[in-house]
């Protein structure tokens, strides 16, 4: 059984007991999440497909813990003017461990 959710304007394909890293919310350890927003739910009876979300589905979920991503640098440079400028960012997400898919 899987789900299809959309959080934070992405798109997960997402099963019971798997992990996923979703946008930072600023939740602790083991706190529930659910998830309103199923595009589609696939289960032993066939495809469920919404329009554009599936009525009265759900994807539930426990947080794990937050997490930053590795540190990208931004450079900036401007030839002849002796101007350069670099800046790192790191981005910190949410990783949740899917428990059930209710439909």
């Amino acid at each position: 059984m899987y789900a299809i959710i959309v959080d934070g304007g992405r798109q997960y394909r997402v099963e019971p007991g798997m992990e996923v890293d979703v946008d930072f919310r600023d939740l602790a350890a083991g706190e529930e999440l659910t998830f309103e927003k199923v595009l589609a739910v696939s289960g032993d009876d066939g495809m469920k497909l919404g329009s554009p979300t599936v009525d009265g589905a759900s994807v539930t979920a426990s947080v794990i813990g937050t997490e930053q991503d590795k540190k990208i640098y931004v450079q900036k440079f401007r030839r002849r003017k002796n101007s350069r400028r670099r800046t790192g960012h790191r981005q910190s997400h949410t990783r949740v461990r899917i428990e059930k898919i209710a439909v």
